[in-house]
């Protein structure tokens, strides 16, 4: 019943444990502290979550203290876990406080869990065990005169033999209830005695007279306490015993003054009743309009709690005035709202194991319907789960499937620019091989014009070993390095023939680089060493020295071509006195082919020119870094 946690908590004396002595008195009296605050957040009202707040401080103390869990902090587990239906645990808890207590000789706590047993056994069904709890509870509150329990013992007691239908045993324990309670001085209790009984009689057992008599008691006991709680319900059900009566100016008055009681203190389940009923009477007294605004009003203060008790049962009193009112759109509506609410309802009193409660008044064993009850929730969790894994796996099947035809997309595209890619160095390729031949053409016929033959035989032989090695390689977008350099020293072998030996060269590889195994784009340095040798080495006056160098670093292979030429600035000087101002076709044609490179291998590759200074700062030539993708 609402309220109970509440109203039995002045009566909660918590015993310390043995042993304390000193300083451990602070520590055991914030224990005792949590477990108050703990109760406290388990009334209707309360936040659960503050609750099991509690309930870890008051273990964390105990465990510090190097003490037991104290009984009472037991019971408040139970009643937490209860509360969250997790009654396997709920269970534990309650035998560990029966355990305890009794090992304790603490009877009040005691009691206390027997009454908690008796509410426990009726939740799962058992209702000979909670009759029997709440009659062992009963008997120890006589025995050691325990103020306040009994009447709740008695409550209890009323809500069993009412699930059964077993309406005298119920009113039964209800007047035994009233009667306890007066000589107890439990007003609250007293209340709720009268205000139970009465209603039994406002429409099970319809007694007009009774009914209102005894709901008028509740009203003036509860108005000398000022608990508007009851003040509220006592007027609410007078009101809808005057309606069963077809008396409906009072039972217009009751409902307006329950509304003057529930509305100051948010209680929006009686005030949406209230509401709801008086809707309902206007629209049996035919005035449709004022019983919507009513019917409204009822909804929004629902609405805000989540009452679907009330929910359901307003949609439907709207469904039928709106048939009245021949708004059959409006009927629907309405009606669809009220099955909604009304399949809630029906689904949340089954949950509770109210609606099967007479298969459980014959059961043999409170232990066996526990399990059975734990073993509904368990198929329940693994339905749930079983949903959820389903739409988990639907939904990263579509997201699979969505990102395969991305890839898909994305794949196509980026062989499309491959494709691209290729074709442009295969084009800059064609471009290059006829720059080079007509160079070496020129140095034929250099040798032609003087009348070497030896010379000339010479050269055309090693001529031609180098194009059968260019058209070869020409054929590829990478080649392996050792192809490259064989290419590549033929061609400074035809060069230095043909500056009658003016310069020198020297290629060395990393010990780290595989001739074999890496590749590297076709026909990319010898544009830069023909650079060199053209526009270094042959304008000086002293025998030049050109060093090729290829060395393996982390994400690339570094190939740096240095001389000993005129240097960067005085070729550029030389070029304008001669009018020649163009850049070499060879090297630009490169460096076009780096940025492709870089766009095929997903690479920043670069060309790094220095100009190399003696020690009096005069220009001593030229060093080239080309930075090479690694290729395997």
């Amino acid at each position: 019943m609402k309220g109970s946690i509440i109203s039995f908590l002045t009566f909660v004396l918590l015993m310390l444990p043995a042993g304390m002595k000193g300083s451990d008195l602070s520590d055991t009296a914030m224990i005792n502290r949590q477990i108050t605050a703990g109760f406290k957040n388990l009334s209707a009202k309360g936040d659960l979550s503050k609750s099991k707040a509690c309930i870890d401080s008051a273990l964390n103390l105990c465990k510090r203290l190097d003490i037991n869990a104290p009984a009472m902090l037991n019971l408040l587990s139970a009643e937490y876990y209860f509360a969250t239906a997790d009654y396997r645990n709920a269970l534990d808890y309650a035998r560990k406080s029966m355990d305890i207590s009794e090992s304790e000789g603490n009877d009040r706590v005691k009691t206390l869990t027997l009454l908690f047993l008796g509410k426990f056994s009726f939740r799962t069904g058992s209702f000979k065990e909670s009759i029997n709890y709440y009659d062992q509870g009963i008997a120890s509150a006589k025995k050691f005169e325990f103020k306040g329990l009994i009447p709740k013992a008695l409550n209890g007691q009323a809500q069993v033999f009412k699930a059964i239908d077993d309406y005298d045993s119920y009113r039964s324990r209800l007047a035994m209830m009233i009667e306890t309670s007066m000589a107890e001085k439990d007003t609250f209790s007293l209340s709720e005695g009268l205000y139970l009984l009465g209603t039994v009689y406002s429409e099970k057992l319809r007694n007009f007279e009774l009914c209102d008599s005894l709901l008028r008691k509740c009203y003036s006991i509860s108005k000398l306490k000022d608990d508007v709680f009851h003040m509220a319900l006592a007027q609410a059900n007078m009101g809808w015993n005057f309606y069963l009566s077809k008396m409906y100016d009072s039972s217009i008055i009751c409902y307006e003054r329950s509304l003057k009681y529930s509305l100051p203190v948010n209680n929006y389940s009686a005030a949406s009743n209230a509401y709801g009923n008086l809707g309902t009477i206007y629209r049996d007294i035919d005035k449709p309009e004022k019983s919507l605004a009513y019917f409204k009003r009822s909804i929004e203060m629902a609405t805000k709690i989540n009452d679907i008790y009330n929910l359901q049962w307003v949609y439907k009193d709207m469904s039928d005035l709106y048939l009245k009112m021949k708004d059959t759109a409006s009927a629907y509506n309405t009606f669809v709202r009220h099955k909604k609410y009304s399949d809630e309802y029906l689904l949340k009193t089954s949950t509770q194991g109210l609606s099967d409660a007479r298969l459980g008044y014959e059961t043999d064993s409170h232990r066996k319907e526990i399990e059975l009850l734990s073993v509904k929730l368990k198929n329940q969790k693994l339905m749930m789960y079983g949903y959820t894994g389903l739409i988990i796996f639907v939904l990263v099947i579509f997201f699979l499937l969505y990102r395969g035809s991305k890839l898909k997309a994305t794949r196509s595209i980026s062989e499309m620019n491959t494709t691209i890619s290729e074709l442009k160095q295969s084009n800059l390729r064609q471009q290059m091989n006829p720059h080079f031949i007509f160079n070496t053409l020129n140095s034929i016929q250099y040798y032609m014009y003087q009348n070497d033959k030896l010379a000339t035989n010479n050269y055309l032989t090693k001529f031609t070993s180098l194009m059968r090695k260019v058209l070869d390689n020409s054929q590829h977008t990478s080649v392996t390095i050792k192809d490259e350099m064989e290419a590549l020293n033929l061609y400074l072998e035809l060069e230095s023939l043909r500056f009658k030996e003016k310069f020198s060269y020297q290629i060395s590889i990393d010990e780290e680089i595989d001739p074999l195994m890496f590749r590297i784009p076709t026909m990319l340095i010898q544009p830069y060493v023909e650079n060199s040798i053209c526009h270094g080495l042959m304008p000086g006056e002293e025998k030049g020295l050109l060093k090729i160098e290829l060395k393996l670093e982390m994400d690339h292979i570094s190939c740096i071509i240095e001389d000993n030429g005129i240097g960067r600035d005085e070729a550029q000087k030389r070029k304008s006195m001669l009018g020649t101002n163009h850049n070499s076709l060879g090297t630009q044609i490169v460096a076009s082919r780096l940025d492709l490179v870089n766009s095929l291998y997903g690479t920043s590759l670069k060309t790094i020119y220095t100009d190399l200074k003696n020690e009096s700062g005069e220009p001593s030539g030229t060093k080239v870094e080309i930075h090479i993708p690694i290729i395997t």
